[in-house]
């Protein structure tokens, strides 16, 4: 049992790395409540003087604002979607023994590893262009004429794009899930006549839940912050200028720093709910 002495001991030792962090999250959060009061314009005249709630009332009242905060979710959604689905069939695959494993398995989660930036570049140029990319190519060898993909489907292009580069972990963390289920469940329940349909829809899809519920809260609060791959894309054209492209462009391209620091706020907002509404209703399994 730790003593009284130990436990100072060890809040002294943790207290230069809590302090840290501490730091890290609320200099830039007071930064950015500070500044969404003020009218800033760094090219413009500078700092122009405080505004209340003015920016707060600018941003909301756009017209980009709500379709953003839209495509941010359908982009979220459709991402969870795809990742959650493909990433239990593939971990379930990967389990099963077969020459390689590893290599195959290694190759499975790689693209977790590629930058953003790379990985949209890639998809862009060697896979969706509609001249020289693999998938022209396709579209061509069957007569069809090839889609402009980051025009035409523009929104469902960025969810095949985001979902390949975290499908690697979904992946990861449902396998490990799998690799701790008893096989003896499954072998009573194959010796009882259960066909494979119901011994995974009975057994094994409740033993992930609790997987699934952590792939789905940690995916959820990186891909609220997607950009790189929409800049490099589509730069926000076509409608898949998300929240955070909008604050983007309304503190870089438009050198608006005030109206950009309370589209800050907003996503901050926006986050909070989504993770609060995910703790209460999937993340229950997590007292399972």
């Amino acid at each position: 049992m730790a003593t009284q002495h130990s436990r100072s001991a060890a809040r002294l030792m943790l207290a230069p790395a809590v302090i840290l962090l501490l730091g890290w999250m609320l200099v830039p959060l007071t930064m950015t409540l500070y500044f969404s009061f003020k009218k800033y314009l760094p090219l413009r005249g500078g700092d122009l003087g405080w505004v209340g709630f003015d920016n707060y009332i600018r941003f909301v009242t756009s017209s980009a604002f709500w379709p953003s905060v839209m495509t941010t979710l359908l982009i979220v959604g459709g991402v969870l979607v795809i990742t959650v689905v493909l990433g239990v069939l593939l971990a379930i695959l990967l389990d099963q023994p077969m020459w390689g494993q590893g290599v195959v398995r290694i190759l499975v989660i790689a693209p977790f590893f590629v930058m953003p930036t790379v990985s949209a570049l890639v998809w862009k140029n060697m896979f969706m262009d509609p001249v020289n990319g693999i998938l022209a190519h396709l579209w061509k060898a069957f007569g069809a004429t090839p889609i402009e993909w980051l025009s035409q489907a523009s929104v469902p292009s960025l969810i095949m794009i985001v979902s390949w580069q975290w499908l690697p972990f979904a992946t990861l963390i449902l396998l490990t899930a799998i690799q701790s289920l008893d096989s003896s469940q499954l072998e009573a329940a194959e010796i009882d006549g259960a066909p494979p349909v119901k011994r995974f829809w009975y057994i094994t899809l409740p033993h992930l839940s609790r997987a699934i519920t952590i792939v789905i809260l940690i995916q959820s609060i990186f891909l609220l912050a997607v950009f790189a791959e929409i800049f490099v894309t589509t730069g926000g054209a076509f409608g898949t200028r998300t929240l955070t492209y909008l604050i983007f462009q309304r503190v870089l391209e438009s050198q608006n720093v005030g109206l950009g620091s309370a589209g800050g706020v907003y996503a901050i907002i926006l986050a909070n709910i989504i993770a609060i509404f995910l703790m209460r209703i999937v993340g229950k399994n997590l007292d399972a």
